[in-house]
């Protein structure tokens, strides 16, 4: 079982930038794809960006130009370099990791609160 564990969030004002950071109990050569969700109050949890083991990535529309996904080459770490955050980028944010036969793995999340 692989397990994951957020650190980075925090209260930022709007037009500023935060780094998450997501360790990773597993090897990533065994993971499919690693990705970063996210949930605001009252919303479906909804996929921000995600990263393939063959590097390919995507990211949902809203973030696009702002926010970018990485992993370390040692296969522990995986991040998410936030920019020119926006109030509506508030929620907790939760790294993800899709295995083929397992599905997809949470780790419990870090809030992340922008202010105007």
């Amino acid at each position: 079982q692989v397990q994951l564990v957020e650190s980075g969030g925090g209260l930022v004002q709007a037009g500023e930038s935060l780094r998450l950071s997501c360790a990773v109990s597993a090897s990533i050569s065994s993971i499919d794809a690693m990705g970063w969700y996210r949930q605001a109050p009252g919303q479906q949890r909804e996929q921000v960006a995600t990263i393939s083991s063959g590097g390919s990535t995507y990211y949902e529309d809203s973030v696009k130009g702002r926010f970018t996904i990485s992993r370390d080459n040692a296969g522990t770490m995986v991040y998410l370099q936030m920019n020119s955050l926006k109030p509506e980028d508030t929620a907790v944010y939760y790294c993800s990791a899709y295995r083929t036969y397992y599905g997809v793995s949470f780790g419990r999340g870090t809030q992340v609160t922008v202010f105007s």
